[in-house]
Parts: C-alpha cells; sequence; structure tokens
C-alpha cells in the first residue's frame, strides 16, 4: 500500500476556512452518530453516509445564481437548505469534515472519463485522504457511478462495494480509477491550491462544452440501485444488471425530483429545467 510519504496530503485549514465548518450541522444532515477518531472506520461511515444522503445534482449551474465554493455557501446550500451539489461542491464540503476531525486532506483536480486518447481538461474535484500510514482516494461527489466508500490508493487495488467493482490502475503518473470496467477519472497526486479550483468549477458549470452548464443532471447512488436523470430521461440500475430507463413527461419532472431524489424546486424552476431539456433534445436531432 502507498506509504504516506511518497504523495503527501497537504492540509491548509486556513486557505480553504475549515474552522467555520458546523460539523455537528452536518454530521446530523448525513444521519451520522458512529466515532470521530480519524480512522479507516470513521472515513468509510462518514463516505457512505454522505453518499447516501445528500444528492448529486447542478440546478444552480443552470437557473443560477451559480456555484459557490466558499465554506458559508457549501454549508448553506448542502447542509442547512439539504440541497444536493455537484463533485466541487462534494467534496470541498467533506475535506472540510476530514479536517476538523483530524484526517490529513489532499484535494486533486481530475480528468473525467480518461480514454488516454482525447485531452480533457482536470475539471473534477476528488481527495486523497492520509490515516495512518496508508493513503485513500475518497470521492462523494461523482454521482450514481461514483465510490460508496474510499479505496486504499494501491496500484492494481479491486474493490467490491455492494455488487459494484472499482479499480486503480497505473498510466504513466496518472493513477486511473474504473468503474465496473469503465474509465471513471484520471488523476496525478499533487498540490492544488484554491484559485485551481476555483477556475476549474467556473469552467465546469459555465463552458458551453461543459453538460454541468448546459443539461440537468440528477444522480444518486445507494448500495443496490442508481439513480440517474439526464434531461428528461431516467435511468435506474440495479446491481447484478437490471436497468428500467424511461423517457419522464415535462410536468412531472418536479415530482421525480422531489420524489426519487429528494430535490425540492419551485414550479417556476420545473419549467425552466423541462424547457432547459426539450430545447437540448431538439438541438440533438
Amino acid at each position: 500500500m502507498s506509504p504516506v510519504h511518497s504523495v503527501r496530503p497537504v492540509s491548509r485549514p486556513d486557505e480553504w476556512e475549515a474552522a467555520a465548518l458546523d460539523l455537528d450541522a452536518y454530521l446530523e444532515r448525513i444521519g451520522y452518530d458512529g466515532p470521530r477518531e480519524p480512522t479507516v472506520a470513521t472515513l468509510r461511515g462518514l463516505h457512505l453516509a454522505h453518499v447516501a444522503s445528500i444528492v448529486f445534482e447542478n440546478v444552480d449551474a443552470l437557473l443560477g445564481p451559480g456555484v459557490s465554493l466558499d465554506l458559508a455557501c457549501l454549508q448553506d446550500k448542502l447542509v442547512r437548505q439539504r440541497r444536493g451539489g455537484y463533485c466541487h461542491e462534494h467534496n470541498l464540503l467533506f475535506a472540510a469534515v476530514l479536517e476538523r476531525l483530524g484526517f490529513r486532506v489532499t484535494r486533486l483536480l481530475a480528468r473525467a472519463r480518461d480514454d488516454g486518447q482525447t485531452v480533457l481538461p482536470r475539471g473534477h474535484a476528488t481527495l486523497l485522504v492520509a490515516v495512518d500510514d496508508r493513503l485513500w482516494l475518497a470521492d462523494v461527489g461523482f454521482g450514481s457511478e461514483g465510490l460508496l466508500e474510499p479505496v486504499p490508493l494501491v496500484e492494481g487495488a479491486e474493490v467490491h462495494q455492494g455488487p459494484w467493482a472499482y479499480g486503480l490502475e497505473r498510466r504513466g503518473a496518472d493513477w486511473i480509477l474504473r468503474g465496473d470496467g469503465t474509465v471513471l477519472y484520471s488523476f496525478a497526486p499533487g498540490e492544488y491550491r484554491r484559485p485551481d479550483f476555483e477556475a476549474a468549477n467556473y469552467f465546469v458549470s459555465t463552458h458551453t462544452s461543459s453538460p454541468f452548464a448546459t443539461e440537468l443532471i440528477v444522480q444518486r447512488a445507494h448500495p443496490h440501485a442508481r439513480y440517474a436523470l439526464r434531461g428528461l430521461d431516467l435511468t435506474i440500475t440495479i446491481g447484478g444488471g437490471g436497468q428500467a430507463r424511461r423517457q419522464i413527461a415535462a410536468r412531472d419532472l418536479r415530482d421525480v425530483l422531489r420524489d426519487t431524489f429528494e430535490v425540492s424546486v419551485t414550479p417556476a424552476q420545473a419549467v425552466l429545467l423541462a424547457a432547459t431539456a426539450r430545447g437540448r433534445s431538439q438541438r440533438a436531432l
């Protein structure tokens, strides 16, 4: 297993405002009442509770007011308002939680869907966490295909989390995370600072080539099922291979967001989100 000294986590609580975190409110939000010592068991418990409780969604990138990475905004949105968010919001909040509990954390930027041929921007936020003399990849912000629990940073590691399989491999200086045989993303351990994440977040939430700026994406993962809404296309994948897919009617979008994903939007917002989905479908024809 990779020793800590080979990839040293960089913790900068002053830069990321971790001291301002309302830890008790966050733990209540995810329904976690387990131990708080910085151990692997605590890391696993927090990771699974976060993934199960806070949905992946990009409503603010589509409708405004935009996506802020200030810790006060992340807490207000994901904790107090009980909303969801995408990778930068999830993982930067989670990093602050881990730092408050005494973990050493490195925030990283990764290339999603990196096939080794197409050069993609480093737009996905993920984390390395040091526990004792081991490093773990933790990521609570990759949506329905993402990790349920952290995985050890070990070349060739293969783990099963419920019915889902994940693996890590090397490609030059990069690590590759695979999920059920598909490349999820690549990352190179290093030091990224807050302005790097601000720039990546701006690209992901505003650029016309980013799906998060142009299309409704809402996802959630459970130990035995994955739920994914893209536009008006709803897919439910059951561990073991079963899958159901259907187009939902625009008039039902608000109900599906509430009942399936626990995302509350106003009637006016639902109309705008449905119009965005219809517009994208028409452009694809």
